[in-house]
């Protein structure tokens, strides 16, 4: 098995990134693929059959557009980053719904120290702004990068507070279309400055609606704590605050006026049992017995390039049709596929990637799948 830590050859930057471009390959069926086949290369050459066994074609990104790709990151002055090399962040590599391949620009460093994370409104009231760059100045001093998502309000002021002290700016589309617009200035100073912009889309992608959730799991992801300060109900800081919940993350929340729609979300979060912040000193006193985690997680990157295949067994008889009919548009876990099929944990494995790659299945964060009809 290759070494931990070692950098990819272009060759082989080239063949996951083209693995991880192709249509309907996500971030658990990657590291399948990975483990089934042993190589992207190898993964790639499969990718037709187990669509079309799962009920589809798709596209398998073309080497010549990945090339594309590539030169257009050179001349930006951004770099591809896959799991396993260095400079790919432990805390990112830990979850298994992380992207495989980042693109970034900056200074890759800061990626590897301890972070939070501060999430927040767009349309940020004055003081709600005003306590995010006093809470993200201190943060930084006492030694935390801080992680957000570019956007207006809350981000862009926890980014601002941060620059001279650490930053991580993630984005929703490509690195090449930043969003908001208006934020365009600040993104160029967090690179001038030391920080350090991330993004898991191609270059040349507009971010859409559902874009940003995925952004958001990346910024819940990359801290070991997330803060945060002003959130409607239903809002997309919720979202980051129930995915950072449920990986491990502890959830900090700042209280507001009850007659402002922006703090039903944050004061929702307190009832639920996020902790409570009203200086920066209630999260640093939560977060010190933490701070060994980023050491902990350097300790094991869970994917390589294996020199030999891991077994993925081929459904035997009917299995392959009982698998599929055992699957709804209820989640069901895998292990209760195998007792209720009796087949083994490899076989509904392969036909769950096959399913995934037709684009007919939906894996859930609790590792659950369920059928899309």
């Amino acid at each position: 098995m290759r070494r931990k830590g070692v950098p990819f050859t272009h060759e082989m930057k080239l063949s996951w990134l083209r693995l991880w471009r192709s249509e309907n390959v996500g971030p658990v069926s990657f590291r399948q693929l990975i483990n089934r086949y042993g190589t992207a290369e190898a993964a790639l050459d499969a990718l037709p059959h187990l669509a079309e066994r799962g009920g589809r074609r798709i596209e398998v990104a073309e080497l010549s557009q990945i090339e594309a790709e590539m030169a257009r990151a050179e001349r930006l002055g951004a770099v591809f980053t896959c799991m396993g090399e260095p400079g790919f962040p432990s805390l990112l590599a830990g979850n298994t719904q992380a992207p495989p391949v980042i693109a970034t620009m900056g200074d890759l460093s800061v990626l590897e120290r301890p972070a939070i994370a501060i999430v927040g409104a767009r349309n940020a009231s004055l003081s709600g702004i005003k306590l995010t760059k006093r809470f993200a100045a201190e943060i930084g001093a006492a030694g935390y990068v801080v992680v957000s998502g570019l956007a207006r309000g809350i981000d862009a002021a926890a980014h601002e507070a941060s620059i001279s002290t650490g930053t991580v700016g993630v984005f929703a589309g490509g690195l090449d279309k930043p969003y908001p617009p208006e934020n365009k200035p600040l993104m160029r100073r967090i690179v001038d400055e030391g920080g350090c912009l991330l993004s898991a889309r191609p270059f040349g992608w507009e971010p859409r609606a559902k874009d940003f959730p995925r952004r958001n799991r990346i910024v819940a992801t990359l801290g070991l704590g997330l803060l945060v300060v002003e959130a409607a109900q239903r809002s997309g800081s919720l979202i980051s605050a129930r995915i950072a919940n449920e990986i491990g993350r502890l959830v900090f929340a700042v209280p507001g006026s009850p007659l402002d729609p922006r703090a039903g979300g944050s004061n929702g979060l307190l009832k639920d049992g996020a902790i409570l912040v009203t200086e920066t000193a209630d999260l640093l006193d939560a977060m010190r017995p933490l701070d060994d985690r980023m050491s902990q997680a350097r300790s094991d990157v869970p994917i390589e390039e294996p020199e030999t295949e891991m077994p993925m067994d081929e459904p035997a008889g009917d299995e392959r049709h009982r698998i599929q009919e055992a699957l709804g548009p209820t989640p069901v876990s895998i292990d209760d596929i195998v007792d209720h099929t009796g087949a083994s944990h490899g076989s509904v494995q392969l036909v769950l990637i096959e399913l995934d790659l037709a684009g007919r299945l939906e894996r859930h964060g609790d590792g659950s799948v369920s059928l899309l009809l």
